[in-house]
């Protein structure tokens, strides 16, 4: 494991309507912006938030809608435009030698779509998925498939978690990849106009509690209260993005000897002892 990994979290505006190529256009061109400059910053990984290149509304995909809310009618979709997008970012992503970890839709044939996040290698690969699974009321009524299985990568031997949209909410997702020996859990979070504040608070309880970075990507939502940004181990914030809810990139350097010093290794041990 290295001495220091530097990783960058964002901020990022979400658009609505994956019918819109043009609009998917415009979060692609964000998203990349901010990679080049996660990577002109020298991280090693870069975290984007929930719906960076879409955050599909329920009304704009609702067969009865707007007016009305019901299943979604994913063949209205741009899939095209979006994987055209996701192709770009890999490609950027192996231009630059910097990780990225984005999320998007992820289509699933004779069936509802995941909410997805996909790890984009410094080789431009996909080398691995994770699809949200504590799912809103509206998210598993009427717009996608639940995800089935936690998912960790390594890079440079620090060991990464995954968590997307409500499964903030849920400790036991953190103590999972406690358990599965992530130093770092990136949590994706998207927020549409309603108060967050409380997700910050148990970003930092959470990283506390599991003795782990914690990375909250949010949206650029000046209204939502919520600011992405790195908890440290100790539950304190270690950087975070603009506070005026601009796109932004904030830098995070990790110290791997402060997982040992605060008694990371205790608490495994004490676990494993009680559950045994």
């Amino acid at each position: 494991m290295p001495e220091m990994l530097r990783i960058a979290v964002t901020q990022s505006t979400i658009r609505e309507d994956p019918t819109n190529a043009a609009l998917l256009r415009q979060s692609g061109d964000e998203v990349r912006n901010l990679m080049r400059d996660a990577a002109q910053a020298g991280a090693r990984l870069v975290h984007f938030t929930e719906g960076a290149i879409c955050f599909p509304s329920k009304r704009v995909m609702s067969s009865l809608g707007p007016d009305e809310i019901g299943p979604s009618d994913w063949t209205r979709a741009d899939w095209t435009a979006l994987q055209s997008e996701l192709d770009q970012i890999s490609a950027l992503a192996r231009e630059l030698g910097i990780w990225t970890v984005i999320p998007s839709v992820h289509q699933v044939p004779d069936a509802r779509p995941h909410n997805s996040m996909y790890v984009v290698s410094d080789q431009g690969k996909v080398v691995t998925r994770y699809d949200e699974r504590m799912l809103s009321t509206t998210k598993v009524t009427w717009m996608y498939s639940a995800g089935k299985e936690p998912v960790t990568f390594e890079v440079d031997g620090v060991r990464f978690g995954l968590a997307l949209g409500l499964d903030v909410l849920f400790p036991e997702v953190f103590t999972e990849y406690e358990g599965l020996g992530a130093d770092v859990v990136l949590v994706s979070y998207a927020s549409n106009g309603d108060r967050n504040d409380h997700i910050g608070v148990q970003v930092r309880g959470a990283a506390a509690n599991n003795t782990s970075w914690i990375s909250i990507a949010a949206t650029a939502n000046p209204d939502a209260g919520l600011v992405s940004g790195v908890s440290d181990p100790s539950g304190e914030w270690l950087t975070q993005c603009a506070t005026d809810g601009k796109p932004s990139v904030a830098i995070a350097e990790l110290h791997t000897e402060e997982l040992t010093t605060i008694g990371r290794d205790f608490r495994r041990r004490t676990r494993e002892r009680v559950s045994s």
